[in-house]
């Protein structure tokens, strides 16, 4: 038979959780309302990571409403090759299903809360929504390439504006954003016949 022994806490266990709680404790006596210093001390002043924030949620917006219409495109695609990009416009929704999740949570990270309704979607969008019947599938195609185009130029300027905002995980983060777009818009491009 084991005997159950009452296991105290070692001192050093106790130091480091001392520790910890004066740090959160000072770091909350600290800061105010007015002052500059990162919200997460994490070395990017409060308004820069508001801006962040905004700029990424503006990014949310759009990725929601482009992967809206791809869903749509996918639902309602017609032609010879309807199973074929049936198909292919599933793999690039579930893309974009990716990316959003992970832009709304770059904006958790940088220490503000990101949009989610689609009303607040919509009105930040600098995307359009494509409203009635579905229409041949080249022309389906060429607005989702045309509509990546617009993100790789929106994610383009960020990358220098977030490095200016003294964010550089940020700016790394919305560049593989970019280049997402970029080969989402070759493979669109490259799977319809293209006009010569």
């Amino acid at each position: 038979m084991v005997k159950a022994t009452k296991q105290t806490p070692s001192k050093n266990n106790a130091k480091a959780g001392d520790k910890i709680n004066q740090k959160v404790i000072s770091k909350n006596q600290t800061s105010t309302k007015s002052d500059e210093s990162d919200n997460l001390n994490t070395g990017i002043s409060e308004e820069n990571s508001k801006k962040v924030a905004d700029a990424l949620n503006q990014v949310l917006a759009d990725e929601f409403v482009l992967y809206t219409k791809t869903l749509n495109f996918h639902w309602n695609i017609e032609g010879r090759d309807f199973h074929a990009l049936h198909l292919f416009l599933e793999e690039q929704y579930n893309q974009l299903q990716i990316i959003i999740d992970s832009v709304a949570e770059r904006v958790r990270k940088v220490g503000h809360f990101s949009t989610g309704s689609m009303q607040e979607f919509l009105n930040a969008a600098s995307l359009k929504e494509h409203q009635g019947a579905a229409s041949i599938s080249e022309e389906m195609i060429a607005e989702l390439a045309s509509d990546h185009d617009s993100m790789i130029r929106k994610t383009r300027t960020l990358i220098d504006d977030f490095e200016e905002y003294d964010d550089a995980g940020s700016s790394d983060f919305i560049t593989a954003i970019m280049k997402e777009h970029e080969k989402m818009a070759w493979m669109l491009r490259a799977s319809v016949p293209q006009k010569r």
